[in-house]
């Protein structure tokens, strides 16, 4: 079993940064790929950003290409979100998730493994 915990949410303003952290309690996640998911209020939840098992391949909604990214630090068992010049509508709460298949991760199913509780991110205008 994994556990994971979100954390680094909050209130920012408009053009500002966060960096959300996903850690994995439990069991290693070296071999997953890890996922970041949203959903906005009154929303269906939305792909984000994924990352593959090694790093290399990474993954992107287009509405947060260049402003947004995923990178993962197995030593400490967290994946980060990095993001940047945020803007109102990315108000939404922020789920990681982990499966070892990376297009799983990516189409954002229902069969992913392992799912945190979120995190809120409140982007002020």
């Amino acid at each position: 079993q994994v556990q994971l915990v979100e954390s680094g949410g909050g209130l920012v303003q408009a053009g500002g940064s966060l960096r959300l952290s996903c850690a994995a309690s439990g069991r290693s996640f070296s071999n997953y790929a890890v996922g970041w998911f949203r959903q906005a209020p009154g929303e269906e939840r939305v792909f984000v950003a994924a990352i593959n098992w090694s790093g290399r391949s990474t993954d992107y909604a287009d509405s947060v290409k260049g402003r947004f990214t995923i990178s993962r630090d197995d030593a400490w068992n967290t994946v980060y979100l990095q993001m940047n010049s945020l803007k109102p509508e990315d108000t939404a709460v922020y789920y990681c998730a982990a499966d070892p298949i990376f297009a799983l991760v990516v189409a954002g199913g229902d069969g992913i493994d392992y799912w945190g509780k979120g995190t809120l991110v409140t982007v002020s205008s």
